[in-house]
């Protein structure tokens, strides 16, 4: 089963070739980026690696859908383009889908850094996963094309897509979570602040969880991308 690759871009000259090029390594993949309107070189890096590159209105909703409908694989894998899943990693999607029997699933995330709350952040993230069967979009989402197609793909969400999109794959079958892990990069935490960018995060996911619009969160907080 050929895995496709799909990476939302946007302006992200500085991590997206060290991505590309450890794919590049892995098993074989069709490689695609969809960008949402960079003012810098991300284009340019990415048509060095690929020719399936494509643009979209920005969102990674609407990106990573595009990039759906430009795949051929049996598989689609949704990356961040600052994640970095380990040495074989990728050889596990197809086992776990073919001898699994599930539509899709995750990895085990860890965060590119020694701090000790970073690290803790992490085993929550994985501990939240293994306990509501529910993964987020920085564990590196895969999914069959065929129930990818039938759960209709990410809502057209500024926010929170990837979370609607695991509980659609739950409620149409069988998740695997596997041990493998995806290393995302700390430039958010570094950014803000590990405390400031954690309770803002936490923030979100409660008010989505008791109703409140994504759209409105993403008003609120602009900058949590």
């Amino acid at each position: 089963m050929k895995i496709s690759v799909i990476i939302p871009v946007l302006n992200e000259e500085k991590v997206l070739q060290k991505t590309l090029q450890r794919l590049k390594k892995g098993v074989d993949l069709e490689l695609i980026v969809v960008d949402g309107g960079s003012v810098d070189r991300t284009p340019a890096i990415a048509r060095a690696f690929t020719r399936k590159v494509f643009t979209s209105p920005p969102g990674r909703a609407r990106q990573m859908n595009e990039g759906a409908r430009q795949a051929e694989g049996e598989i689609l894998l949704f990356l961040h383009a600052d994640s970095q899943i380990a040495p074989g990693g990728l050889g596990k999607i197809v086992p776990a889908i073919t001898g699994g029997q599930a539509l899709g699933g995750a990895f085990r995330l860890t965060i590119d850094s020694q701090n000790i709350f970073l690290r803790m952040i992490a085993w929550f993230a994985n501990l939240r996963t293994a306990i509501t069967g529910i993964p987020y979009g920085d564990q590196g989402i895969f999914i069959t094309r065929s129930a990818f197609e039938k759960i209709g793909g990410f809502p057209d969400i500024p926010l929170m897509e990837d979370v609607e999109l695991s509980k659609k794959m739950k409620r149409a079958g069988k998740i695997a979570l596997l041990k493998e892990k995806i290393t995302a990069s700390p430039r958010r935490w570094i950014k803000e602040g590990i405390f400031l960018t954690t309770m803002k995060n936490w923030t979100l996911l409660a008010c989505y969880h008791f109703g409140v619009p994504a759209e409105r969160l993403a008003a609120r907080y602009r900058n949590v991308r």
